[in-house]
């Protein structure tokens, strides 16, 4: 007697109900955006019911503890079927039925019957010499004046459906192992710096890789309206401070270092940049200088460091600014320089007396000017890791396999007897099949076609 638990996760019942429960969720997961903030994704939206989708965890579906649940289920409803199923199916493969059976030739079609002008004693070799070379399984038997052949082959057509079981559970391991060691993440990197952290958007926090990646270089060009046309970032992955992997990454051209895929997803300026700063002096000498905010530089003469404290795009809507701070042994100077501090004076004459710190000629002898501000930008990548797109992939090429025995084979199985009638020879052929009926009589039809060459 079989126990309830086996009858119940054997039943195809369960199968019907839990494959119609998945595809409902994928529906639902389909509609609703997945790893979203539910509140900003569903506005229009209640609280209450943004609160509700986040406890059934519907923006994070396919992550839940409930459709893991649904996929274990799934797994062990294929397992016990399967094996409540492959007795039956090892019988089918392992058995050899007698040559002589009667039922194969009981109301044969008078089309698998042929009649030969020769003996039987002659025909014989030629029939089991071909049946040989063709099928597996071979056996032969004799009787009175009688000769019966046994073949098979495709018997391994009976485990298609066990092979699609085995795809479907080793696709729902990989699936269930990405969802539990994988993880996304994101993470800004400006322009010539690097990091080894980086944001989780699943799981929340903060996870630390062990590699370090850098931006070595970020590029990005415009269309003629100002819209972005490409943007890439050469990065270099580093162990150890040893330079292991460099690459230009763009969109939809990913990077894959130590089982982690890497994106292209946007890009942004940091506040500050570089400043592109012409220092002069009264007798006409001028350097040009490009610096970062928070870097420093010295004025050798006076012994003095000028310190970029901040760097600013637009300055109280006056443009472009650069505050330094020029330490000498005296003291800190305070200063401000404009790019167009020359319009700013036009438009108010007395600018310099009443605000002394954005006269660019402040600290004698020198004269600064700012030429530009190069903005630094920063890359932002996306992160993925699957530890399960192997396995998945494993399980498709047998899912392909799977399909293939199941649809395009069939263990075809035949009989052949041999019979003495008024000294010529009646060979009569049974056959069976798994499925494929036509496939089956066009056998049958090659076999007799042959036979009948043999008289």
């Amino acid at each position: 007697m079989k126990k309830p638990l086996f009858s119940f996760l054997s039943s195809i019942k369960l199968t019907i109900i839990l494959l119609i429960i998945i595809a409902v969720a994928s529906i639902v997961g389909t509609i609703i955006p997945q790893q979203y903030e539910g509140g900003e994704t569903f506005r229009h939206l209640s609280p209450g019911l943004v609160k509700v989708f986040n406890s059934l965890q519907l923006f994070d579906m396919y992550h839940s503890i409930w459709f893991i649940i649904l996929m274990v289920l799934l797994s062990l409803n294929l397992i016990v079927c399967s094996l409540n199923r492959l007795p039956a199916s090892w019988k089918l493969f392992s058995k050899i039925p007698s040559p002589d059976r009667k039922k194969p030739f009981e109301n044969l079609q008078p089309e698998s019957v042929i009649l030969i002008e020769k003996d039987r004693n002659e025909v014989i070799s030629g029939v089991e010499d071909f049946l040989r070379r063709k099928y597996k399984k071979f056996r032969r038997k004799d009787a009175d004046r009688i000769t019966y052949f046994y073949g098979e082959k495709g018997a391994y057509s009976n485990f298609g459906v066990y092979i699609i079981h085995l795809s479907i559970l080793i696709i729902i391991t990989g699936a269930i192992i990405g969802s539990l060691l994988g993880f996304e993440a994101f993470v800004n990197i400006p322009e010539g710096e690097s990091t080894y952290t980086v944001h989780l958007t699943r799981q929340k926090g903060v996870k630390k890789l062990d590699f370090t990646v850098r931006c070595d270089k970020f590029a990005i060009s415009f269309y003629d309206n100002g819209m972005p046309k490409e943007y890439r970032s050469n990065l270099s992955f580093l162990k150890d401070n040893n330079v292991i992997l460099q690459g230009p990454l763009l969109v939809n051209h990913p990077i894959t270092f130590n089982g982690i895929r890497f994106y292209q997803a946007s890009y942004g300026t940091n506040p500050g940049g570089r400043a592109h700063i012409t220092v002069r002096r009264e007798n006409k000498q001028e350097t040009t200088i490009t610096i970062k905010q928070k870097d420093s530089f010295f004025l050798n003469e006076k012994n003095a460091k000028v310190t970029i404290v901040k760097i600013e795009k637009n300055f109280m809507s006056m443009g472009p600014a650069v505050l330094m701070h020029i330490q000498n042994p005296k003291g800190t100077v305070r200063l401000w320089i404009f790019k167009r501090i020359e319009q700013m004076k036009d438009r108010i004459p007395d600018l310099i007396k009443k605000v002394p710190t954005f006269n660019p000629g402040r600290y004698k002898p020198y004269y600064f000017e700012l030429n530009r501000i190069e903005p630094n930008y920063y890359t932002g990548l996306q992160l993925s890791h699957d530890p399960g797109v192997a396995i998945v992939a494993i399980g498709s090429l047998f899912v392909i396999l799977g399909l293939f025995v199941t649809f395009f084979s069939s263990h075809k199985r035949l009989w052949v007897r041999l019979d003495n009638q008024d000294g010529k020879t009646k060979i009569s052929v049974g056959a069976r099949s798994n499925k494929d009926p036509v496939g089956l009589k066009r056998e049958v039809e090659y076999l007799l076609r042959h036979f009948s060459s043999i008289g």
